[in-house]
């Protein structure tokens, strides 16, 4: 699963993140929440200065060299957060107009000192031709007064003209080309800037479509506040295991092993696992457990522990539980 995080010469990457590390291993991880400022320096996306060049091709002939202009193209370049070099990131039309790593930050940087959003990770793919950087978003999200359910706003901007500037709502922690496609396809809202000569300003148009982000929160809130004051037992968690995984009275000795397996699995997540301690005995409980065994216990293939950590990284990535998610949330939910 290729990560394209810029990676440079001198072993260090273009990443950061905040308190955990990504599946990749690349980067800077923090002790803490980063600012605005940490989180372009540690990731090496400060001082790019992307700017246009006119772009002139050579014909050689008999008779020497001859520059032939390109008219109505310019090559985007930037200067190298390690070599301090002018680089070219791609060629784009007359309409281009960057949108630099510092107003990419600064916008989110509103969004923080508005909604209590902290900067989360940020990084540099495809050697600079993207950014992107994410914010978590406040405890809106807490439930049961202890549990909380992670979303971001994710901004992912492009400087080869491959993409408009894209700010989205989305349960995805980005740290890699594959996140970003899987935020963008799970994004709850979203508000798209073509890189004209008045993005910056339409930019901050966006505040009022990511409103439905907080809306969208209140009712995952709503729904999930009602399964936590509601009980679960036992027995009502394994009728709901029963229906998402069915079993047959002729089924293989193998597949009633991997049911019984399956179950205690999930059982134990249910009535002992940590991650429930707060909710334990409640149909939000069910629903993480349930949850916790699709994303990370779930069975997967590998021959040695590191491709089966790939592997699981790769399920939640690309969406391939998602719909066992969904199903799990209809069969808990009240």
């Amino acid at each position: 699963m290729a990560h394209q995080i810029e990676q440079f010469t001198d072993g260090t990457a273009a990443f950061v993140s905040a308190r955990e590390s990504a599946w990749h291993g690349l980067g800077t991880v923090t002790a803490g929440a980063l600012t605005a400022e940490e989180a372009m320096e540690k990731a090496s996306l400060a001082n790019w200065k992307v700017r246009l060049l006119e772009l002139a091709a050579t014909e050689i002939t008999e008779d020497g060299a001859t520059r032939v202009d390109v008219p109505e193209h310019f090559a985007s370049v930037r200067t190298h957060p390690k070599t301090g070099r002018t680089e070219t990131l791609g060629v784009v039309g007359s309409d281009y107009h960057p949108v630099q790593n510092e107003e990419h930050a600064e916008f989110l940087n509103l969004l923080a000192d508005e909604s209590g959003a902290h900067f989360e990770t940020a990084g540099s793919l495809k050697n600079g031709r993207q950014v992107f950087l994410t914010m978590k978003m406040p405890e809106s999200l807490t439930i049961g007064g202890t549990d909380v359910t992670d979303l971001y706003i994710a901004a992912f901007n492009s400087h080869d003209g491959s993409a408009a500037f894209r700010i989205v709502t989305t349960p995805i922690r980005v740290v890699c080309a594959n996140t970003q496609r899987a935020a963008i396809q799970c994004a709850r809202s979203s508000f798209t800037v073509r890189h004209t000569a008045g993005a910056k300003a339409r930019i901050a148009q966006a505040r009022a479509a990511l409103g439905l982000t907080f809306k969208y929160a209140e009712e995952f809130e709503k729904a999930a506040q009602r399964m936590v004051e509601a009980e679960m037992t036992l027995a009502d968690l394994r009728s709901v295991v029963d229906a998402m995984w069915p079993v047959a009275a002729d089924d293989s000795k193998r597949k009633a092993t991997n049911t019984e397996q399956r179950w205690g699995q999930i059982s134990y997540l249910f009535e002992q696992a940590d991650t429930q301690a707060q909710i334990r005995g409640t149909r939000w409980a069910g629903y993480n457990a349930l949850t916790e065994y699709v994303n990370h216990a779930a069975p997967t293939r590998g021959k040695t522990d590191a491709d089966k950590r790939r592997a699981r990284a790769e399920r939640i990535v690309s969406g391939a539980a998602d719909s066992l998610i969904e199903r799990a949330f209809a069969l808990t939910t009240v």
